[in-house]
């Protein structure tokens, strides 16, 4: 009697291994997705959208090649002297034509970006400065997401070689890259 009891008890606890066995085989996937389908976004970028813009507001496709970059060396105007290295350069937009609208990335360590829009026609280069003030906004999705910050624009001053007018329409900078953040209005002459 006593064999037949360990038996059962033994079937038993076999019979519930059996159970626990299975319930972990289905469940353990579940587990899984559910710890790694983190909602990083795809589009994750965050980045400044322009659109050049004629006096009436249509949109205007520019015929000068435009070049845009900045320095690696802060708060320093070197550039228009031509005499920064070469390797202190980064370029963001090169040699952009027949297009009107264009996007920019912006910087995450400083209050201010400086940028360099260089208008080619033919063989002569006239650059205009733009400096933009901005608030960096620490913007956290998951740990398992990379580093992002979103920016709010404060303040936006040009030259005016070019560049007639710079308007800011939309100061929250995301990963919303259809939002349009700038239109820009070059000299034209009438």
């Amino acid at each position: 009697m006593m064999d037949r009891h360990l038996r059962t008890e033994s079937d038993t606890k076999h019979r519930w291994m059996g159970v626990a066995a299975i319930l972990f085989i289905c469940l353990s996937p579940l587990a899984y997705y559910s710890c790694s389908s983190i909602d990083c976004p795809i589009e994750n970028t965050v980045s400044v959208q322009y659109e050049i813009r004629d006096k009436a507001g249509n949109a205007l496709a520019i015929t000068d090649s435009l070049s845009v970059v900045t320095t690696r060396i802060d708060n320093n105007d070197i550039f228009l002297q031509m005499s920064v290295r070469e390797s202190d350069k980064i370029t963001f937009l090169n040699k952009l034509v027949g297009r009107s609208a264009f996007s920019l990335p912006i910087s995450y360590s400083h209050p201010e970006d400086v940028l360099y829009f260089c208008f080619t026609d033919n063989d002569t280069t006239i650059v205009d400065t733009v400096w933009i003030k901005k608030d960096d906004i620490p913007h956290f999705e998951s740990v398992d997401c990379s580093a992002a910050f979103f920016h709010e624009l404060t303040n936006v001053r040009h030259t005016h070689n070019v560049i007639d007018s710079l308007v800011l329409v939309n100061r929250s900078v995301n990963y919303d890259y259809k939002t349009v953040h700038f239109y820009l209005y070059p000299n034209t002459d009438d």
